[in-house]
């Protein structure tokens, strides 16, 4: 087994260890070419400028309040489904899969035709008299996008925990007297966290570092982080700062990461209950 896990050791090292060392490296110079490496930290100071602070705490609004979206409409969805027959169950996580196996980038054209002056839902509207609404280049359509491409990355880790909950423990908290609320609120929830919180993980950390989905429906009328990242790539041309930035962003990630792990996911089955 030992010699197995070395090829996946190699892949580490190779696709991530590595490349995360060249973002650091590019991060602390002040020269793009590392070969004239010169150590400097005003990569990292001039990211704390108003300009781009204003722009990370614009993105993380953004990327929270999609994934709190996201939450409110996955959980109740991953619950509804978890309780159908298994046929029917299947069908239905089905129909959100399918989307997936598109290209990110088409996914989100499509919503270009549907939320445009012109588009598919203005034409609708306009049957009864009312608008055209502006639906595109602002911050909600940049929140329709990412909790569109988003939502079964919150769906399928709740569903998974629900399906997998020993039905036993309802069962006991009903002869215990409990309502369906009570129910809900001591066992279900309870035990359906350590799903929430890979949700959330999964929807926030790609919902920050986006770039698509601004650039697409949010026009130039917001810069969020990611924009700002692949700019510096693509566009300046400054690849020392481009990295900066990225690192301070991986370290937003891994405190998004660590956060859940704080609050003990796994919820011991003899506290569940209590209080009924």
């Amino acid at each position: 087994m030992k010699k197995f896990s070395l090829i996946y050791l190699f892949w580490g090292l190779v696709f991530i260890v590595f490349p995360l060392f060249l973002i650091l490296a590019h991060s602390l110079s002040s020269n793009t070419d590392l070969a004239d490496f010169a150590f400097t930290l005003d990569n990292f100071s001039r990211f704390f400028e108003p300009l781009y602070v204003k722009i990370l705490l614009t993105s993380l609004v953004l990327a929270g309040v999609s994934t709190i979206l996201c939450l409110i409409i996955g959980y109740p969805v991953a619950y509804i489904i978890s309780q159908m027959s298994e046929k029917v169950r299947n069908n239905m996580i089905l129909i959100f899969i399918i989307p997936m196996w598109m290209n990110f980038l088409l996914r989100t054209y499509a919503w270009l035709t549907l939320l445009g002056n012109k588009g598919l839902i203005n034409k609708f509207i306009g049957l009864f008299g009312w608008g055209p609404w502006n639906l595109m280049y602002n911050s909600k359509a940049i929140m329709i996008g990412m909790v569109y491409n988003f939502l079964p990355f919150m769906v399928l880790p709740i569903y998974t925990v629900l399906l997998k909950m020993d039905k036993k423990l309802i069962e006991a908290a009903k002869d215990l007297g409990a309502n369906d609320f009570k129910v809900f609120m001591k066992v279900i929830l309870p035990l359906s966290l350590p799903g929430i919180y890979t949700g959330i993980t999964m929807v926030f950390i790609p919902a920050i570092s986006t770039f698509v989905v601004p650039n697409l429906l949010g026009g130039n009328n917001f810069y969020l982080i990611g924009n700002l990242i692949e700019k510096q790539f693509t566009f300046t041309g400054d690849w020392g700062f481009g990295s900066a930035i990225s690192m301070i962003l991986i370290v937003i990630m891994l405190l998004i990461l660590i956060i859940p792990k704080l609050f003990n996911g796994k919820i011991k089955t003899s506290e569940i209950g209590g209080g009924l």
